[in-house]
């Protein structure tokens, strides 16, 4: 009976998928992006929110959007609260111009509230159908170069440089860096061979690695109670938002919030076979209302912008194609509130390979991109490689949308412009001229 009423609700049939799928890409999901749990309060900690509760809003928020993405959108996306935007909180809004991260968090609960009202009034799908193929089929490629890169540097494969390059190659013989290129192997070796659950099988494997070798600490307790969240929880100031002095605060995370969303949401749906010939995602509203509603319930729980996780693909490239999948992350989310303590004890050297992995496979959309036309290329190759160089993908998606418009008027075909195209390179010039650096 229970199946029966998963196949009805989820239509996992019609999806191509079963309940073994979905719960094996919603378990993948979840261990790459675990890592939120504790990052995020930790960055939060650099505003002066306490850890422990800004740990529990980060999971009541998580859980609050991937539910209504489940249910309501039946779409396999997790949703947490984005890591560029909570660092632009905590080291740029809180650090660097002294705002109070109550302050903070009224900016986030109003950028929720206009990209809910947006949504709601069908704007939101307006602007997404007028974004051209090229740029769509980009986002694609930029994510996984992003979510590559990001995989390189939390497995320590590739560090920062000290002085020189920019960016140096990391100690190749250290035990972290060999248990990363050791999990990353046996995925590899595990997909060649087309074996079920290679991302997961690589991640455990990884992390008993890392445990058994000393690198990794193995957790001292598996069960914990969670921290009041009674110190962050209602704690936003609106009021104080809404002065003109923080127009630029909003305006950044709003349109941080919008990019970065629609890139997932436009990238990962590629690689799953969502959208349809058009290259547009069938009722989108439904992942963006899921996605706004989380911001506005994240500002109040006491957390920054919530969005849809990159790391979503991890779990689709495993099988997960419903919102059963979602469901599934949320609950590990729910049991994070209590088994905080095993999550946090899994390495970056083990979920880093799963990113990089990922990152391939997304990748693999630049052979559907269009490089005969140069107005249609370079804004996608802005796209490409401002979100990795950037480390921020609204940066890359801005870029994008200035350069398409511009481009096209230079090349005499201003009517491939739509007039929404035309909004987003207002809102994206906006976001460079007012973007606090």
């Amino acid at each position: 009976m229970g199946e029966n009423f998963l196949e009805r609700h989820f239509r996992l049939s019609e999806h191509g998928t079963s309940v073994k799928k979905e719960f094996v890409g919603g378990l993948v999901t979840f261990m790459t992006m675990a890592y939120i749990i504790v990052v995020n309060p930790a960055i939060l900690e650099a505003a002066g929110m306490p850890f422990g509760p800004a740990m529990v809003a980060t999971i009541l928020s998580a859980i609050f959007g991937t539910v209504i993405m489940g249910i309501y959108a039946n779409r396999p996306f997790a949703i947490a609260p984005y890591m560029g935007e909570n660092a632009f909180v905590a080291y740029t809004v809180c650090g660097v111009l002294g705002y109070s991260w109550q302050t903070a968090l009224g900016a986030v609960f109003i950028s929720g509230v206009l990209l809910t009202i947006l949504t709601l009034t069908k704007s939101r799908n307006l602007m997404v159908e007028a974004v051209p193929h090229n740029l769509k089929v980009s986002f694609a490629v930029g994510i996984g170069m992003f979510i590559t890169f990001i995989g390189l540097v939390n497995s320590k494969i590739v560090v920062l440089g000290v002085e020189g390059a920019p960016l140096h190659i990391g100690q190749v013989t250290s035990p972290e860096v060999l248990i990363a290129v050791v999990g990353f192997l046996i995925m590899a070796a595990l997909m060649i061979r087309k074996v079920k659950g290679a991302v997961l099988i690589g991640i455990l494997s990884a992390a008993l690695l890392a445990f058994a070798g000393g690198v990794a600490k193995a957790p001292e307790q598996i069960v914990s109670m969670p921290p009041d969240v009674s110190a962050v929880f209602l704690q936003l100031d609106v009021l104080g938002a809404l002065s003109w002095g923080f127009f630029a605060v909003i305006l950044t995370m709003f349109t941080m919030d919008f990019l970065d969303t629609m890139g997932t949401l436009v990238g990962a749906s590629a690689k799953a076979g969502f959208l349809d010939e058009d290259g547009n995602l069938p009722e989108i509203e439904k992942p963006f209302l899921a996605d706004s509603l989380a911001t506005v319930f994240g500002a109040v729980a006491g957390t920054t912008t919530t969005g849809t996780f990159v790391e979503s693909a991890a779990g689709i490239e495993e099988g997960g194609r419903t919102g059963l999948c979602a469901l599934v992350v949320a609950a590990f989310f729910a049991l994070g509130l209590f088994f905080s303590p095993l999550f946090a004890a899994i390495p970056a050297a083990a979920t880093g390979p799963a990113l990089i992995i990922v990152g391939i496979l997304m990748m693999s959309a630049v052979k559907d991109l269009e490089f005969e036309d140069y107005a249609e290329a370079i804004p996608a190759f802005a796209v490409i490689v401002l979100m990795s160089f950037t480390y921020n993908m609204g940066v890359g998606l801005c870029a994008g949308f200035v350069l398409f418009p511009l481009l096209k008027v230079v090349q005499g075909k201003v009517r491939d412009v739509k007039p929404a195209a035309w909004v987003l390179f207002l809102l994206c010039l906006a976001f460079f001229i007012f973007y606090p650096y």
